[in-house]
């Protein structure tokens, strides 16, 4: 009898999960409550990069005499078109999962799921209508959702989520971010971009605060926000949110993580937005599904603990994507990789997930894009590392796109040449790094890269150059 894989939840991780199993001989149900494609096709990674994508042409058309070309008047955003072709796009991607699910004869169920005790779960439609079935294996891939703060409460109106923000009908005239992460510095070049004056608060002490994120990207992305007259708050939090019938009184206070401040830092400062998007975190999708039928525990915080195989503590029970928390990596190509590894698992094999070559890619303008280690990472592991870099506006390139904002930074051991991390800022970056990601993946040296005939002319060239220079050799840069 062919092993029964069902799966919670139908995103990157889960309808990756399902197609996997079913390649190996599984009979596969995956149950969705919402839409295919889970918060990253729906609220997240492509929705976000459609409005990229229009901001980006945007300034794209007020720039256009610098590229030769003459208008007449001024191109204008059309925010009923944008979300007309976003939910275009959007409809599109849905089909084609839901067709390759139903190409590999997985059953998708709709309706919220509920484990009702060991090999046990039902789904309830929205018509109320409940239906039940037995599994053999159980992979749990319920995502996670916006988190919101107490103290000023999204209404949908005024104080936005990242999820309320993508179906907004005209652009702020004003906004403040909370957060200064990857979401809230990717709409704040967005909105920016699309006309509104923004104010990015941050409690940590630069913009893009993330670990695997090289310090020196934050430093490029600040100045580059500053240009666009982004206003941000670095070493700050939004301590009040005061709603009124001209929109909102914002008052920005130290952070509590802050040291050292100077005295005019600890004076709280307020401001007059008409809306807010608050963009500081997010909170697992854990409740409310049965975890407790089948003796399973969350930690403190909601997220699912799982070994290095993805299984948890209940056998044949596996979880993969955001259920996992912020100790794992909360990436839809993250999730996706889980979940084939956690349905190669659940048909018998026996594969770890390995997180030391992961890619970042952060679409703000410029692009921000990384894999393995900082130049401090490496140093506080104890490894003679160093750092190279190289500008973006050496390339020719980047001449030619007139997007010279931006370098490259290559980390490798100082004796062996290994490439450790690769940290991108600058044009197209999110789409270079996938050499980097194959060199630290598998274990290159900087001499492999150097002596890699890249073409001309290219952006890729910059992979090159900072290589040359790692090697001693360097031409341009």
């Amino acid at each position: 009898m062919a092993t029964r894989v069902t799966i919670l939840g139908a995103g990157p991780g889960g309808y990756v999960a399902a197609v996997r199993a079913a390649q190996l001989g599984a009979v596969v149900t995956v149950v969705e409550k919402e839409q295919v494609g889970g918060t990253c096709l729906n609220w997240g990674c492509i929705p976000s990069k459609i409005m990229k994508t229009t901001a980006e042409m945007l300034e794209q058309f007020h720039r256009a005499e610098e590229f030769g070309i003459r208008t007449e008047g001024r191109a204008m955003l059309d925010m009923a078109g944008l979300m007309a072709r976003k939910h275009n796009v959007l409809a599109t991607q849905i089909k084609g999962i839901e067709s390759l699910l139903a190409h590999h004869n997985v059953n998708l169920v709709r309706g919220h799921a509920r484990i009702d005790g060991p090999g046990k779960v039902s789904a309830t439609g929205e018509d109320g209508r409940q239906q039940s079935w037995d599994w053999d294996r159980l992979i749990i891939a319920t995502g996670s959702h916006p988190f919101s703060v107490p103290a000023f409460p999204f209404d949908g109106r005024q104080i936005l989520s990242s999820n309320h923000i993508l179906e907004i009908e005209r652009v702020p005239e004003s906004m403040v971010i909370v957060g200064g992460g990857v979401i809230g510095c990717e709409f704040a070049c967005i909105l920016s971009a699309m006309g509104a004056r923004v104010i990015v608060v941050e409690a940590l002490d630069r913009l893009l605060p993330l670990p695997s994120v090289d310090a020196g990207c934050s430093k490029v992305l600040e100045r580059e926000m500053k240009k666009r007259k982004i206003k941000f708050f670095v070493n700050r939090v939004v301590e009040a949110i005061e709603q009124g019938d001209d929109g909102l009184t914002v008052t920005i206070g130290p952070s509590p993580f802050a040291s050292d401040l100077k005295e005019k830092d600890k004076v709280p400062v307020t401001a007059m937005v008409a809306q807010a998007l608050v963009c500081i975190g997010r909170s697992p999708n854990t409740k409310g599904i049965g975890l407790s039928t089948i003796g399973l525990e969350t930690d403190p915080k909601g997220w699912i603990p799982v070994d290095d195989r993805l299984q948890t503590v209940v056998p044949g029970v596996f979880a993969i994507g955001d259920v996992l928390g912020p100790e794992r990596v909360m990436l839809a190509h993250v999730a996706s990789t889980e979940g084939m590894l956690a349905a190669e698992n659940a048909m018998g094999s026996s594969r770890t997930m390995d997180y030391s070559a992961v890619p970042g890619a952060i679409f703000t303008m410029p692009e921000v894009a990384c894999v393995g280690l900082t130049e401090t990472q490496a140093k506080e592991q104890g490894i003679d590392a160093r750092a190279d870099a190289v500008l973006f506006r050496t390339i020719g390139k980047a001449q030619v796109l007139g997007e010279l904002a931006g370098q490259a930074t290559l980390v490798s051991d100082a004796g062996s040449g290994k490439v450790l991390g690769v940290h991108l800022i600058g044009p197209h970056a999110t789409d270079l790094l996938g050499e980097g990601t194959l060199a630290v993946g598998n274990h290159l040296r900087v001499a492999d890269i150097a002596d890699t005939i890249h073409a001309h002319p290219t952006l890729s060239e910059i992979m090159l150059e900072v290589a040359l220079k790692a090697t001693g050799k360097a031409l341009h840069g």
